[in-house]
């Protein structure tokens, strides 16, 4: 029986070690990797925190105290707009606008006075927003009113709403999956991490324990 076992063993590790079948498990380690890294940040976070309680602490200080300043800011600016702005004791129609710019820049707009670079909290809001005013975006375009829509079409309004999202998602993922390939320095780089052990790590092993549960 053993030796059945290491005559089986022997047979797979020359064919991980064929080049012939490269492509092939290369697609299974990508999978594999792909698992392994989603099961790891999905992980139940009682587990993250306990190991990195004070790094969490520190993220949600500074995500409080900045929403915290980019609304006090707005909230001043669209007083004072209101009260002396070109109509006196009434909100413009772009004060809101140029409230959000001010508070934009100022509150993450700026970098770090310790490391000179913007931080990862910063960014992360900020994507998370511009994504947002994306969908938002697309969502105005073709939404009835005053103004609008910038389709006019009810049948291609309908069609556009039921395909912006799968646009929007292969768009994204199209976008990215270019830049990784090309330019994967000008990635975030927990992101540029990620694809790297996800869809370059898939490429390189040396016998079936580095394919298919440990890495190289």
């Amino acid at each position: 029986m053993a030796s059945s076992l290491e005559g089986v063993k022997a047979a797979l590790e020359q064919i991980v070690r064929d080049p012939r079948y490269h492509d092939v498990l290369s697609l299974i380690k990508t999978a594999r990797n792909g698992a392994v890294y989603g099961t790891k940040v999905r992980f139940p976070h009682a587990l993250v925190f306990r190991q990195k309680v004070s790094l969490v602490l520190r993220a949600t200080r500074h995500h409080a105290s900045n929403l915290a300043r980019f609304a006090s800011i707005y909230k001043i600016t669209m007083l004072v707009l209101k009260k002396w702005g070109p109509t006196p004791g009434k909100e413009g129609p772009y004060d809101s606008f140029f409230a959000g710019l001010l508070g934009g820049y100022f509150v993450f707009g700026g970098r770090s006075p310790r490391t000179g670079k913007i931080s990862s909290v910063n960014q992360q809001i900020v994507i998370y927003i511009f994504a947002r005013v994306v969908l938002g975006l697309a969502r105005l375009a073709v939404k009835p009113g005053p103004g609008f829509p910038v389709v006019s079409s009810e049948p291609l309004r309908s069609r556009i709403s039921h395909h912006a999202w799968p646009a929007f998602a292969s768009l994204s993922w199209g976008l990215v999956m270019l830049l990784f390939r090309y330019h994967p320095e000008d990635l975030q780089p927990s992101l540029r991490s990620s694809m790297t052990y996800i869809y370059k790590d898939c490429d390189s092993w040396d016998s079936l324990r580095t394919l298919v549960w440990h890495n190289k």
